[in-house]
């Protein structure tokens, strides 16, 4: 059950990723209070048990109002916009939403005391590379002003951290998939597909063919390789984070992937054979911002914060499948 943390602030808890963290934290035993402006996330999916409050990180009053009302203990920050083709046509909207909104919820957490802050992060921040795993020590340098809208709010919490503000973890995700399926998800109101596995189930529910981002990258079949994890996985890394920094852990960042790559043909073929279905696709353009290989290291996550994934592609893609079919 939860500890001395007694109320999480979960931004963005309206969304895929935040709607989990949110149904984690309830079932943990925490006091957990969404607070989305509904902008992509959806009602239906605020997780039983939580508060939800409907707000805009924008509006620094919406920020203060929610502080006020609750006592809250630790913040996790969801909330951003993350598409990265939409981030190289619109750089600025991502700019403003995902640095000047969390700027809005540092102040506003300063202004009442509140210093825990674990932060969804990105491995958008790395620079490319062609083969290897990528640590948190490897060169930085993102591709996209998402990437970069990232790496800004970093480098922002690691200055407030020096100013004796707050205390925070970051964790760089990878690829984020599948479904905590002990849990009824409304169909109602389903996000809109941003990466390959959710594309695919909806080519899989809805027909129609799935565009493969290009097939020219140096990679064994030309298409890019992404390491995929569980978006359980991806949770409970957050809240043995939250638990470290009750222990003393703070200030730190951790990749969280599982440690292998998939290609888009790996994934495309596995969906087939779990689903006996045929996944009817064509070679399109290569996206802006998109590189060959990104592959996670998460030796440093294992050793700091006790954790390693528990499911592997199958596992995420039967999950997604159960929630389709």
């Amino acid at each position: 059950m939860g500890s001395s943390l007694k109320c999480i602030l979960v931004t963005g808890g309206a969304g895929y990723i935040g709607g989990h963290m949110a149904g984690m934290l309830v079932c943990e035993g925490y006091k957990t209070v969404v607070f989305d402006n509904l902008s992509t996330g959806v009602k239906p999916w605020v997780a039983q048990g939580a508060d939800f409050v409907k707000g805009d990180l924008s509006n620094i009053d919406d920020c203060r109002k929610v502080f006020k009302k609750y006592s809250i203990s630790a913040v996790m920050h969801f909330a951003a916009k993350i598409v990265v083709p939409m981030s190289m046509v619109e750089p600025v909207v991502y700019y403003r939403n995902n640095v000047g909104g969390t700027l809005n919820l540092l102040d506003a957490m300063k202004e009442v005391g509140v210093r825990r802050f674990v932060f969804s992060s990105t491995a958008a921040v790395y620079a490319p590379v062609d083969k290897g795993l990528l640590k948190e020590t490897s060169a930085i340098s993102p591709q996209s002003p998402y990437g970069t809208s990232k790496l800004m709010v970093e480098k922002i919490l690691a200055d407030q951290a020096k100013a004796g503000h707050i205390e925070f973890t970051a964790l760089r995700y990878f690829n984020v998939a599948g479904w905590d399926t002990r849990r009824k998800w409304p169909s109602k109101g389903r996000p809109v597909p941003t990466h390959l596995i959710s594309n695919l189930m909806k080519v899989l529910h809805d027909g129609g063919e799935l565009v493969v981002c290009g097939d020219n990258y140096k990679t064994p079949d030309g298409t890019g390789v992404r390491d995929f994890i569980h978006v359980v996985d991806l949770c409970r890394a957050h809240l043995q984070a939250l638990k470290a920094m009750e222990r003393g852990t703070k200030n730190d960042i951790f990749n969280l992937g599982n440690g292998r790559g998939f290609s888009v043909m790996d994934i495309i073929k596995t969906a087939q054979k779990l689903s006996n279905r045929s996944v009817p696709y064509r070679i399109g353009q290569r996206r802006l911002g998109d590189v060959a290989v990104v592959v996670a290291s998460s030796a440093k996550a294992r050793k700091v914060l006790g954790w390693k994934p528990q499911y592997g592609l199958e596992e995420i893609l039967k999950s997604e499948l159960e929630r389709i079919f």
